[in-house]
């Protein structure tokens, strides 16, 4: 239980690096949750600093929640202590875990208030690990709602729900034998879930016309000092 604990304890710590406002303040000597939408995550720094920012800072997220997958879920000893009823070998269960721990750092960092961003890109990194092919296709969802909508939350939120519908369609439809399948459907969910919640605000803004579009064009900075 001991080693366990210190598992989950350090992937959270890893999940809670606040990269976004470490790289704006290096950028540009501010605080970004007091710019764009006040979140301290990718997208907002995109808006308020440009887009190299941006992706810079959410490659740095997603790596958070690789590392606790692959290298602090690794300090994992013996076994787990509790009836391990998944179809999982214990350490593929403390993997789950530890990524679940590094989400829930990003969103509620210890290193900067518990105000964190939205755990997408925490949450992509993740899953990468776990379940590939899906996020592969939720990816290719969150790239062609964006380019197309220019909405980055809701890129986030359909490709999202595309993890589990994805899971879906290919244990039931094509008949594919997706490993611990009963599993990671409730699993994947849990997490498609969080997400939603964790971007209600962006919800009502989308449905009420507020929500801001990001640009790709070259255009004049808006001073952030």
């Amino acid at each position: 239980m001991f080693n366990l604990g210190i598992i989950i304890v350090l992937s959270y710590l890893v999940g809670s690096i606040p990269t976004s406002i470490i790289v704006s303040k290096l950028a540009k000597g501010i605080d970004i949750r007091n710019y764009g939408s006040g979140n301290a995550g990718g997208t907002n720094v995109m808006r308020v600093l440009g887009w190299k920012h941006g992706v810079f800072v959410i490659l740095l997220d997603a790596l958070k929640g690789v590392l606790a997958v692959i290298v602090v879920a690794r300090l994992f000893q013996g076994s787990v202590p509790f009836e391990n009823a998944t179809p999982f070998d214990d350490f593929t269960l403390v993997q789950i875990i530890a990524g679940i721990a590094a989400v829930i750092g990003h969103i509620w960092t210890v290193f900067a208030g518990f105000r964190g961003g939205k755990g997408i890109a925490t949450a992509l990194g993740m899953l990468l690990m776990i379940v590939t092919v899906d996020m592969l296709v939720a990816v290719g969802i969150f790239i062609i709602v964006v380019s197309v909508s220019r909405y980055v939350s809701l890129g986030s939120i359909l490709a999202a729900i595309s993890v589990p519908l994805t899971l879906i369609v290919r244990e039931n439809i094509f008949h594919v034998d997706v490993p611990g399948y009963n599993t990671l459907l409730p699993f994947v969910i849990m997490v498609t879930l969080l997400v939603i919640f964790t971007h209600r605000k962006n919800v009502v803004r989308l449905f009420n016309g507020s929500e801001s579009r990001i640009s790709f064009s070259k255009k004049k900075k808006t001073s952030v000092i």
